[in-house]
């Protein structure tokens, strides 16, 4: 055994060449690639067609990437996992028919996913409040309010001591209000953020919208890879079909963990820490006083603050990357 203050006798360069070399004949592994980060990935259908399975697969693999996200002390509560998958019409359909409430057609329905107080009856009440007033403002009708269904028993204690109360609201675009597709989209965007700025001035403590779309729904938390389908039931729905679905197990660096900061966010999950964030930030606070669109007009000022002052580094890109693509751009240009 070589002694702490022999020197070797061979080069340190070569030594590191001997061992890559050495490592590579197990396969592809090469450890300059070998880093700590949150887990992704997505399952699709190529042929765009929708179906249970296609999230059933994407929970699958989202539970063997468990390893990439870290465990509280209780051994329960996780630094958050999510999936984002299109919205489930038929599911939809069937919970709107058994509240009595008449579907509407599959491209004029909306639903947003919030986070609300889950001690304070009073404060969620006023956060529906200003959900309804808000949207009805656009022109767009509110058909119901929707309990998400959960299941505590899988959550860990500091999990389910900060947990939200999961709440829907289910949209319909009116002709009055804009067109379906792209417009629809925009609407949802420019009344999320206004929703999102009412709040605050109003002194709602705890008003959170994970996903408000025509197109994607988010379930996410701070639960275990392996618990978010035993935490919501809606996943294990047969009804609950999509074409394609997205995961994400965080790992978190750069901000404590907190339900709104389980991923996916609404337009993408990250798996990088982005080390120019407070950079990026200053020159987006610099530059949104002179933001301008034709397809905004005076609305755009509605759209600031762009960035959410409490996200962590992916949740501030997407921000951005949803200011562009609603601007016009394409995903891959933004």
């Amino acid at each position: 055994m070589m002694n702490r203050s022999t020197p070797s006798m061979e080069p340190r360069g070569e030594k590191a060449r001997m061992m890559v070399a050495e490592l590579a004949e197990h396969g592809l592994y090469d450890p300059r690639f070998e880093h700590d980060a949150c887990g992704i990935g997505f399952v699709a259908h190529v042929d765009g067609r929708r179906n249970h399975r296609v999230l059933q697969m994407a929970l699958e693999a989202l539970c063997n990437h468990a390893h990439r996200g870290a465990v509280a002390d209780d051994r329960k509560s996780g630094d958050g996992a999510g999936v984002l998958c299109q919205l489930p019409y038929g599911f939809f359909n069937r919970e709107l028919q058994r509240m009595g409430i008449e579907p509407p057609h599959a491209a004029d329905l909306a639903v947003g996913q919030l986070f609300l107080n889950l001690h304070n009856g009073a404060d969620r009440a006023k956060a529906r409040e200003i959900v309804r007033e808000v949207l009805t403002e656009f022109g767009l009708e509110v058909l119901t309010f929707r309990s998400v269904p959960v299941i505590e028993a899988a959550l860990g204690r500091r999990a389910e001591q900060s947990r939200p109360w999961m709440e829907q609201v289910l949209i319909r675009r009116t002709e009055a209000a804009c067109e379906a597709g792209d417009a629809f989209e925009r609407v949802l965007y420019l009344a999320r953020k206004k929703i999102a700025r009412r709040a605050r001035n109003d002194d709602v403590h705890r008003l959170y919208i994970a996903s408000m779309s025509s197109r994607t729904i988010v379930y996410k938390g701070l639960v275990l890879a392996e618990e978010l389908e035993h935490f919501y039931p809606d996943l294990s729905d047969p009804d609950f079909e999509t074409a394609i679905a997205v995961f994400h197990q965080r790992y978190s660096t750069n901000t404590f963990p907190r339900w709104e900061l389980a991923q996916p966010f609404r337009l993408l999950c990250h798996n990088g820490e982005i080390n120019t964030v407070q950079g990026n930030v200053n020159w987006m606070h610099a530059r949104q006083d002179d933001l301008a669109s034709p397809l905004w007009g005076d609305a755009i000022h509605e759209l600031k603050p762009i960035i959410g002052a409490q996200g962590s580094d992916s949740s501030k890109m997407d921000n951005e990357l949803e200011l562009l693509t609603r601007s016009g751009r394409v995903v891959r240009h933004a």
